[in-house]
């Protein structure tokens, strides 16, 4: 493994909300103590910010998202490695041993930039489990994963 990680967009909307399961990802994966940038597709960009326009967030949430988003490696899609590692993954996933997978185009995206990059894959989903470990090494993250408290009792 490169040490390098490339986060899902389920996964940078959890650091941005700032909440327990964000906490969680942060703390499990060293993401902001990381000498390593973590980094996430452009298509993550266009994504959060539909989010954003269509949840109507206001000025600190969108500064709060901006300031995330300037603190990742934004792996563009134009690149040749990119553009194999679509075509690759994509046929895989028809063809996959069992039975053919139809991902969505923006996660044939962002599972492509991590396979160009040589990145560990961190998603809040399982959209991505039939490429684990054939094609790209993904971790899973629970949605409901919560640090320890460490309140006494």
């Amino acid at each position: 493994m490169s040490g390098l990680y490339l986060l899902d967009t389920n996964v940078v909307l959890a650091l941005v909300r700032g909440k327990a399961l964000g906490a969680f990802i942060d703390s499990t994966f060293g993401l902001s103590t990381a000498k390593r940038r973590p980094a996430i597709s452009v298509v993550t960009h266009g994504e959060v910010r539909v989010l954003a326009s269509r949840n109507g967030w206001g000025g600190a949430k969108l500064t709060a998202l901006q300031v995330a988003l300037d603190a990742l490696v934004t792996v563009d899609v134009n690149v040749a490695e990119v553009i194999d590692a679509y075509v690759e993954i994509d046929i895989y996933s028809q063809q996959h041993p069992d039975g053919a997978r139809n991902m969505g185009k923006n996660d044939l995206w962002i599972a492509a930039c991590a396979k160009a990059s040589g990145a560990t894959l961190l998603t809040t989903d399982k959209d991505f489990d039939h490429l684990n470990p054939g094609l790209l090494t993904v971790k899973y993250i629970d949605p409901t994963s919560t640090l320890p408290s460490t309140s006494g009792a």
